[in-house]
């Protein structure tokens, strides 16, 4: 067996002073297996050493056969030379501590108050220990309390997903709609910064949670002076995962593929029509929509020209079916604004209706199937007038309908008796600041999932409307919307904090963020930081020359954009201040369009309005003198023009001209 000591000391001598001085010694044992002594070395061996240093000298008497204990000094903790010694041997692995990383995730949430008084506190102590002595058998190890605590908190943490959660920051101002594709793997948010970030969960780790793609839907050309508008609601086609509704604050709704590009854009209504059965498309925002159940070719959207247009994905110049909602309200000419609709399932054996909220208060339903002229129910005052409806939600079974208005109620419904509502509760409402605030079902229809204006998740019980579960996930910011996925079994939620929250089980959820939280951490590299990579939504390089407009949004802390928010212009070429307005750059890349290239090269003179006219008439001064276009014929015979003189009287003799008034 051979041993290696590291045998650390002073060498004041030859390195100075407070040097460090580091020799192997390596200790041979003698083997006893063949009955052999130490091992011998040879006096020619020996007489071959050109020197004998220390580390050869204990070599030697140790091959003799004496003993010798090398006593080594140990280092102290905050030794710097610590840093220096090898943790390990071999290649490494990178294998994570999932644990660990999963235990990081864990919410930290305010448990109630234990119970002071002591003989209480015993009295329901005794009570448990012989309520499970009778569902139990009395050979089962039951163990301490505190794990007997700890299973009932296991227990209570399996119920909801809400014991972990996962953070993403990847937008500027408050996120308003949240989707998930079908499988989960594809995680698609929006913002009132008008852009879509796409997230996907099978290409980020613990140390890069970020978006892959960032997709302003409004922008046609980065450097055109395009219109930008917040996001009102995303959806996924349930039937049809390849592509999504993208609703903004604009006339025209998208639909959009998964890797965010415009698949299909509405078309835009004639707004001086006033009857909108007669329309093509929505003349003003629309606010939501929603995919239709079954057919995964159709989907409505709702509008503030109070109607709701079916619209088929392969026909964008017109919609299918236009509903006019006719509003009964005094003063309002027959119109409102439509601001929440959602399609019933008639997959678990309900009815296939159409169910839509709007500002004058009333609730009503039509037909899934049609005909869309007059509705099947309608409720006056289902909510306070021209309050906000933003909330609306249909079970599975599609016979509960319940909304959340902007007059602090929550109510609930039966489709089979739409009159009045069966459960009335108060909840504080966030739409009078944020319209996209919105309430959903469980994917089982067995809770109610919605937000609130101190940031908290209330699960309800879908019967009486009673809280269930009240989790802090944004305290101090308002929690706009929610979403439970029915696969990955995760809450996904928006604030106005611009973060989305991810909460999970590691028991009871699967994939997404258990996925990620799974991963080895990535470890940092250049590309990480955007001062030195590529930006993935600009398209332009963090460290390159860059024209004016062209400031990058995406800096980290460090910089100068980061520190001074409000100071300078995006990469659109839009300011930073949303109090200043919008001045169009007037760049040479505007200029040098393919386009107006095209036009430049095809038809003559197209240019003439960039040039200076004093320019552009003296170029020709020079071809004008050496070849006359109109005076060539007197060149010769004439070379120099004369011109007769005017005498006063001849300027007397011609018309009358009016006498200036003294």
């Amino acid at each position: 067996m051979v041993v290696v000591v590291v045998v650390v000391g002073d060498r004041k001598n030859e390195v100075g002073a407070g040097g460090l001085q580091m020799q192997a010694v390596v200790i041979c044992q003698p083997r006893t297996d063949r009955g052999q002594g130490s091992p011998k070395v040879s006096a020619a061996s020996k007489s071959r050493r050109p020197f004998s240093s220390p580390t050869t000298q204990l070599y030697d008497k140790m091959s003799d056969g004496e003993d010798f204990e090398v006593e080594v000094p140990e280092l102290a903790q905050d030794d710097p030379m610590r840093a220096f010694l090898p943790q390990s041997f071999g290649k490494r692995s990178k294998e994570a501590d999932v644990a660990a990383q999963i235990g990081r995730t864990k919410r930290q949430v305010e448990k109630a108050p234990a119970v002071k008084d002591a003989k209480a506190e015993e009295r329901v102590r005794d009570e448990d220990e012989r309520t499970r002595a009778q569902q139990e058998p009395a050979s089962k190890d039951y163990g301490s309390d505190e794990d007997d605590s700890e299973d009932s908190g296991e227990s209570d943490d399996d119920e909801f997903p809400t014991s972990h959660e996962l953070v993403l920051k990847t937008h500027e101002r408050a996120v308003t709609s949240t989707t998930l594709d079908p499988a989960g793997s594809r995680l698609v948010t929006g913002s009132t910064d008008c852009t879509l970030k796409l997230h996907d969960f099978a290409s980020m780790t613990p140390t890069t949670l970020r978006a892959f793609k960032s997709v302003d839907p409004s922008a046609s050309k980065i450097s055109a002076n395009s219109e930008t508008h917040p996001i009102n609601h995303v959806e996924f086609n349930t039937l049809s995962p390849g592509s999504f509704l993208c609703i903004s604050a604009h006339p025209q709704a998208k639909i959009m593929s998964r890797d965010g590009d415009v698949l299909t854009e509405f078309v835009k209504g004639d707004m001086y029509l006033r009857d909108m059965n007669n329309t093509k498309g929505h003349i003003s925002e629309v606010t939501t929509g929603t995919w239709n159940p079954v057919n995964k070719n159709l989907c409505v959207t709702a509008g503030t020209d109070s109607t709701l247009r079916i619209w088929d994905v392969n026909f964008k110049r017109s919609q299918k079916e236009v509903i006019v909602h006719k509003s009964r309200a005094a003063g309002a000419a027959g119109r409102t604004r439509m601001t929440a609709v959602v399609w019933g399932s008639p997959l678990q054996g309900g009815n296939n209706v159409l169910v839509a909220a709007a500002l004058d208060g009333s609730l009503v339903m039509w037909s899934g199937d049609g005909p869309y002229a007059r509705p099947a129910a309608e409720i006056r005052e289902a909510h306070k007038p021209n309050t906000w409806t933003g909330g609306i939600d249909i079970s599975s079974d599609g016979r509960m309908v319940v909304t959340r208005g902007g007059d602090d109620l929550i109510k609930l419904w039966d489709t089979r008796k739409f009159k009045t509502p069966v459960v009335t509760v108060a909840h504080p409402s966030t739409s009078d600041h944020y319209s996209m605030s919105n309430i959903k079902y469980s994917p089982n229809s067995s809770n109610i999932l919605t937000g609130s204006s101190s940031g908290h998740l209330h699960i309800l019980n879908p019967g009486n409307l009673q809280p269930e579960l009240v989790t802090p996930v944004t305290p101090g910011s308002a929690l706009i919307t929610v979403q439970w996925h029915p696969k990955l079994n995760q809450i996904v939620t928006g604030s106005t904090n611009s973060e989305v929250h991810i909460l999970y089980s590691p028991n009871t959820s699967s994939r997404g963020a258990v996925d990620v939280m799974s991963r080895a951490p990535k470890k940092r590299h250049v590309d990480d930081d955007p001062n030195f990579t590529t930006d993935q939504s600009g398209g332009i390089s963090g460290d390159s020359i860059v024209t004016p407009g062209g400031v990058l949004s995406n800096t980290n802390a460090n910089s100068f954009a980061a520190r001074h928010p409000t100071v300078g212009l995006t990469a659109s070429g839009k300011s930073r201040d949303p109090r200043r307005p919008q001045v169009p750059l007037v760049t040479p890349f505007m200029k040098s369009q393919p386009d107006e290239q095209h036009i430049n090269e095809s038809i003559p003179l197209s240019s003439m309005r960039d040039e200076d006219p004093r320019e552009a008439l003296l170029k020709y001064a020079e071809l004008a003198k050496k070849d006359p276009l109109f005076t060539n014929a007197w060149k010769d015979t004439q070379p120099v023009t004369q011109y007769a003189n005017a005498s006063d009287d001849e300027e007397e003799e011609g018309p009358d001209r009016k006498k200036a008034k003294r």
